[in-house]
């Protein structure tokens, strides 16, 4: 790790992200190669934003009977790495080291269980919603910087490593402006949001 990454990434916390930790983490399998990226959206309760009931499902502190929806997930332990705010604020739940709980049930790139080598960032959002530019502006920064301190080749969201079950971040996700913004290739993202002139 060079000294400009080192700079950015302390035992696998980012330097810009706001720290708080969650007990929903285990370690990576020995020879785990952190190498794909998962995009997922969240909003707790569905489409309303603003509030700290994401953070509180990461750490375990959820009111379950503060809203109806609620009782649905209850007892759900869950934690992503990361979590991108409407205003661009970003959040990390757990060390990019160790193994978040984010993917579930998965597969991608002839691997299953996909919690054991990728990086999962939540956005703030509703599946096939919008998602706004300064949400866009913090995902590519931190891809890059991901991209700098671990051997990121990959970048797909829920719906592609978990298809039929997940369906986030969906149609309303930009992911043209994800690939310009990185400058990553076409080969590096799922093979239905590539772009015609990218391979």
């Amino acid at each position: 790790m060079d000294t400009t990454t080192e700079a950015l990434w302390r035992n696998g916390w980012y330097r810009f992200a706001r720290r708080q930790p969650s007990p929903n983490f285990g370690p990576r399998p020995a020879g785990a190669r952190i190498d794909l990226i998962v995009v997922h959206s969240i909003s707790l309760p569905p489409g309303e934003y603003g509030g700290d009931a994401v953070m509180a499902l990461f750490g375990n502190t959820l009111d379950w009977d503060a809203h109806p929806y609620f009782d649905s997930i209850r007892g759900l332990k869950v934690s992503s790495h990361f979590y991108v705010r409407r205003d661009g604020a970003l959040w990390q739940f757990v060390s990019a080291d160790d193994r978040a709980w984010h993917a579930g049930t998965s597969q991608y790139r002839g691997r299953a269980n996909c919690n054991d080598d990728s990086v999962g960032i939540e956005l703030e959002g509703l599946e096939g919603g919008q998602f706004e530019p300064a949400q866009y502006e913090t995902l590519v920064s931190l891809a890059a910087a991901l991209g700098q301190a671990y051997p990121v080749r990959h970048v797909a969201g829920h719906e592609h490593i978990a298809p039929g079950r997940k369906h986030d971040p969906g149609a309303g996700f930009d992911w043209p402006m994800l690939q310009r913004g990185t400058g990553w290739g076409g080969a590096w993202f799922p093979a239905a949001v590539r772009p015609s002139d990218t391979v």
